[in-house]
């Protein structure tokens, strides 16, 4: 099959998940196209916003359209690794000879929802780390690996903090992508109102399986990018440094740490799933653009002075690509 046809199969597969999901979602779509990215992009994303939002149920519609298994984990302050993970008991054999015998924890999965992820403490957090980055767990020096496609799409609440654990840095570099979901507009909530307060049925049909998932995301990996796109991508990370040459005043005044290099990895494989879903078989500049806010806000930190004038690190995204001509790449 040429590259031509596979991107238009996966465009066309993307566009049914999307009027799948919608049947059930009113609204959210840059979170609806976001957590798509993510997935084909071969990574975890983080749903952060108020309750109510329907952060869960985007989650659970999409696992309903993906003939994947689902797991949901809780996130509580007495959620314990093994309570992930898993864990070995002990068993007896016919011979009444006892042994030990490992009990496969949720994590073993495809698609995971850790339901308010900042109410765990940072050791029960910890647990996801390996299984994020490396795709396997290790119990007892034993090693697991995981299902592909292994997708953690992790949520929480920005609103009320007491009693919860802010994820770490270096856990919230493993998400590729912090989607927010903001509060719905009038018309979204009426029709909101409709679907479920009225006797209404909806079925979500499964559109595409473990095996179309893993080639599609090799489809992915082949989308070309041109020199000056990439280029794009990496000055755009590089300007979030306070001490790089190309950083607006903003960054240099109220930025502690920069992003990381992954940033770079999100923008690009972000922009080449963007491409994709346009139907594009080439990366432009605005497709790392649309994706630098949820690659880049959580892989950046505010210094004291930032915090204390009330700025947020997407002003600090706004402000690097303000300051970043489109089509040259060079300052303003």
């Amino acid at each position: 099959m040429e590259i031509p046809a596979q991107v238009k199969e996966v465009t066309d597969r993307l566009q049914e998940v999307q009027q799948e999901i919608a049947k059930v979602i009113v609204g959210h779509t840059e979170a609806v196209q976001g957590v798509l990215t993510v997935l084909l992009a071969g990574g975890h994303a983080l749903l952060e916003g108020v309750p109510g939002l329907g952060k869960t149920l985007l989650v659970k519609t999409l696992a309903s359209t993906l003939a994947l298994a689902f797991s949901r984990i809780q996130f509580t302050p007495d959620l314990m690794p093994a309570d992930i993970v898993g864990t070995n008991i002990i068993m007896q054999d016919a011979g009444g000879r006892r042994y030990f015998e490992f009990q496969r924890g949720p994590i073993f999965g495809n698609v995971i929802l850790a339901d308010e992820i900042n109410r765990a403490t940072p050791k029960t957090q910890s647990a996801l780390l390996e299984a994020m980055q490396e795709l396997h767990v290790t119990v007892m020096g034993k090693m697991f690996e995981l299902p592909p496609p292994f997708f953690v799409l992790a949520t929480q609440n920005p609103i009320e903090m007491e009693g919860t654990y802010p994820l770490p840095e270096a856990q919230l570099d493993r998400f590729l992508f912090k989607l927010k979901m903001a509060f719905s507009s009038p018309q979204e909530l009426a029709e909101v109102l409709d679907r479920t307060t009225e006797p209404r049925e909806v079925a979500v049909r499964t559109v595409v399986d473990a095996g179309q998932i893993e080639a599609m995301k090799r489809v992915v990996l082949e989308v070309p990018i041109a020199s000056h796109v990439r280029e794009y991508a990496v000055r755009v990370t590089f300007a979030t440094h306070p001490n790089s040459e190309e950083a607006p005043d903003e960054v240099r005044r109220f930025v502690k740490y920069g992003a990381s290099p992954r940033g770079a990895q999100a923008l690009v494989l972000g922009g080449k799933v963007r491409a994709l879903l346009d139907g594009r078989l080439n990366v432009s500049i605005q497709d790392i653009r649309d994706v630098a806010l949820p690659a880049l806000r959580h892989r950046i930190i505010l210094n004291f002075e930032g915090e204390a004038e009330g700025l947020t690190t997407d002003d600090a995204v706004k402000a690097v690509l303000e300051r970043l001509r489109p089509d040259t790449g060079t300052i303003y």
